[in-house]
């Protein structure tokens, strides 16, 4: 598809994204809105910009592999897939519905683009590596990408795959860790502390690349500069905030799971509303 290299333009879609997935939410009644509102930035760069793939050939060989690990996330990945063409903007309703391709966790049997089915956290580590290796044993260019919360890397499995990758040198990897502090539990810092977490990717052999990934500019940076390193996986460490763009979900953990009501709703809207008003500003 044609890229948007534009940073406004990145930067509405990304509001435009996070409206969806308060529609969305608030349609479902149930779901998850601060990890989704918190990466819509990055899922604008990815399925605009840094992925290379084919919304009319979703199949197609070639293809950048994105696995999304954190799958409770998925109405944001579900809203950019939507607005890059790989179906009707229209079906975002049916997210959680009897039915509905747009399940809470992604399947990959449902939906055309889909990589990965979701559910235990952790996994998708696992899942990417070994895609990036069987890539690496027929000589396939393409690159994996893996979006990932922090608080599942509390879990031994992603280090043991972290291991596998730097044994292997796969540098057709690209992990990124969407590190906005919170769990289900509360703060990662008091469930159960990660950081330095750049240092710890740096001890199991990883490229590390730490940005702002709420900043369209710098995580275009990042993809670029990822997408050229050899010789080793690539962390990147993307800090966001939790609930962005909405005043009322920002940094708060009990919006982990949690949808928003018609009140809610509208609220959160008028607010997106002001925010796309100052981008075509050029504020």
């Amino acid at each position: 598809m044609k890229k948007i290299t534009e940073i406004k333009e990145l930067k509405l879609m990304a509001n435009t994204i996070r409206k969806d997935i308060i529609e969305m939410l608030a349609e479902a009644k149930s779901g998850h809105s601060a990890g989704p509102l918190g990466i819509a930035e990055t899922l604008a760069v990815l399925y605009f910009n840094a992925l290379n793939h084919n919304p009319k050939n979703p199949k197609w060989d070639e293809r950048d592999r994105l696995i999304l690990s954190h799958g409770h996330t998925c109405p944001v990945r579900y809203a950019a897939m939507a607005r890059a063409g790989f179906f009707p903007v229209e079906e975002l309703k049916t997210l959680r519905k009897l039915g509905t391709r747009l399940q809470g966790h992604t399947h990959n049997l449902d939906l055309p683009g889909i990589e990965n089915t979701s559910g235990p956290l952790g996994q998708g580590t696992s899942i990417a590596v070994g895609i990036a290796l069987a890539a690496k044993m027929d000589n396939k260019k393409f690159k994996v990408f893996c979006l990932a919360g922090d608080g599942e890397i509390n879990e031994g499995q992603p280090w043991e795959a972290f291991m596998f990758a730097a044994k292997h040198k796969l540098d057709n990897l690209i992990y990124v860790i969407d590190r906005n502090y919170i769990q289900i539990e509360g703060n990662t810092e008091k469930v159960m502390p990660l950081d330095p977490l750049d240092k710890k990717f740096e001890a199991f052999n990883f490229h590390v690349i730490k940005c702002d990934g709420n900043s369209v500019e710098e995580l275009l940076k990042a993809f670029e500069e990822a997408k050229e390193l050899k010789g080793k996986p690539i962390a990147i460490i993307a800090n966001t905030v939790p609930g962005k763009g909405v005043s009322f979900i920002e940094g708060k953990h009990e919006w982990h799971g949690r949808a928003p009501n018609q009140e809610e709703k509208e609220k959160a809207l008028k607010e997106l509303d002001k925010i796309e008003e100052k981008i075509k500003e050029g504020d």
